[in-house]
């Protein structure tokens, strides 16, 4: 690139230079021209006043030899008598074509040119003062002005040529950070970003690359979280089938904990089937067309999902309670997700609490938000902070379940809190936003005015 764009800057500024380069040599080669034909007028011109005043040869010898162009054999005087006082130049035609014009006149003669200037006298013809220039006199100085044209015009190509290849410098060092950046990409490198410098236009692309590769890394983020998220459903009924699977050891004969093994099974081959169709279907879409507005009845699903942990809460013989669920809760999220979120929560307080503890369900009904909040009455939680950070457990689990509840919280403008509960132990609170959280008073003033 930078090779053309000095090929370019040649071919401009050679235009350019030659556009004034040409007309201002032959303006130059002009002025001599006229500049040694004027002198040679003047030279002329000061014979006139001895041919009025005598018309001794002697006298007028003298004159034609004072004069420079006489000094140099340049000047020739062509009395009416036919004397010719110098050294004539003049063709004898062009001579006398002059005596009869009676004007002033230019010929070409060998070597240069002969300037003619009739001077009327009381004779019946014409004296006619001749001057011959060289072509030395004609052309002088032209050359060097040539050279020195030329040279201006070589030094501008040089600059331009210079500057060119400075800016191509930089147009090509721009490009080529955005080259190595693209290929770190494209080798794998998601951290590899590019500093948007040069022109404009490559500062946009600079730009717009960086928000490709930062879009993607997010992208690819979240692919890695969904995935770790629908792997993290079949926690559930493996969960179950665990418990199944305990009781069948114990009791191996019992036809009702064959019949639970086998709705386990079925649960988890259907969770599989659910993590699968959604793994491949598009972020955004359902089966190629646009998602329609999620939404579901929350009380409903805590009341369907809380019949399949009752049982689990049975066989270890767990107290619990289902507070609120009564009456419609409706929340703007998809029941599946609802679900999973639910499922993970209370699946931390099968894992993380020994058997025998109690633990409480409620669905509190808020103005803009519905809450969720499970309560236990194990040992608690530790470290808060950590047991909400994604993939950070202290009880050697995924550390997945709470982020899955958080994300989803935070999906509706909500959010996810971790506390103490009345019953003694920790209390996790879900909080789905359902309608747009209110100005506060001085911004409702503010769009009053307005």
């Amino acid at each position: 690139m930078r090779t053309a764009l000095a090929r370019i800057a040649t071919a401009v500024t050679a235009m350019v230079a030659l556009s004034f380069v040409v007309p201002l040599g032959l303006l130059n080669g002009q002025m001599a021209h006229d500049r040694a034909l004027n002198a040679a007028e003047r030279q002329a011109a000061s014979l006139v006043p001895v041919l009025s005043v005598t018309a001794d040869p002697a006298a007028l010898n003298d004159a034609v030899g004072s004069v420079p162009a006489g000094t140099a054999g340049r000047l020739a005087l062509h009395l009416p008598t036919g004397e010719v006082l110098g050294s004539p130049h003049a063709p004898p035609g062009d001579l006398a074509s002059a005596r009869r014009l009676s004007r002033t006149s230019t010929v070409a003669a060998p070597g240069g040119k002969v300037l003619l200037r009739p001077v009327l006298l009381e004779a019946a013809e014409p004296a006619v003062i001749e001057v011959y220039v060289p072509q030395d006199e004609l052309s002088r100085g032209v050359v060097r002005s040539w050279v020195i044209l030329a040279l201006v015009a070589l030094a501008l190509v040089l600059v331009s040529v210079a500057m060119a290849d400075r800016l191509a410098k930089r147009v090509v060092r721009a490009i080529d950070r955005l080259i190595r950046a693209v290929t770190h990409v494209a080798a794998g490198d998601l951290a590899a970003r590019v500093d948007p410098r040069g022109p404009a236009e490559l500062r946009a692309a600079g730009e717009a690359f960086n928000d490709m590769a930062d879009r993607l890394a997010r992208l690819l983020a979240a692919e890695r979280e969904a995935g770790a998220d629908l792997s993290h459903r079949l926690r559930t009924p493996l969960t179950a089938l665990r418990v199944d699977l305990d009781g069948l050891a114990a009791n191996p004969g019992d036809p009702a904990r064959l019949a639970q093994s086998r709705s386990a099974l079925e649960r988890l081959e259907t969770a599989v089937d659910d993590i699968i169709a959604a793994a491949r279907r598009p972020a955004g879409t359902s089966g190629g067309k646009a998602a329609p507005p999620a939404g579901c009845d929350a009380a409903e699903v805590v009341r369907r999902r809380l019949e399949f942990w009752s049982a689990l809460a049975e066989d270890q013989e767990r107290g619990w309670d289902l507070v609120g669920a009564g009456e419609p809760a409706p929340v703007p999220v998809a029941e599946t997700d609802l679900a999973a979120a639910l499922d993970a929560l209370m699946g931390n307080i099968f894992r993380h609490t020994p058997h025998g503890t109690a633990f409480r369900l409620t669905v509190h009904r808020g103005r803009h938000s519905t809450g969720l909040l499970f309560g236990d009455a194990g040992p608690g939680i530790a470290d808060v902070e950590a047991a909400l950070r994604r993939g950070a457990s202290g009880a050697g689990s995924t550390g997945l379940g709470l982020d899955i509840a958080r994300r989803l919280a935070e999906s509706t403008g909500g959010s996810l809190r971790a506390g103490d509960s009345p019953l003694g132990g920790a209390q996790i609170e879900m909080w789905l936003r359902t309608a747009p959280q209110p100005a506060s008073r001085r911004a409702a003033r503010r769009a009053g005015r307005r």
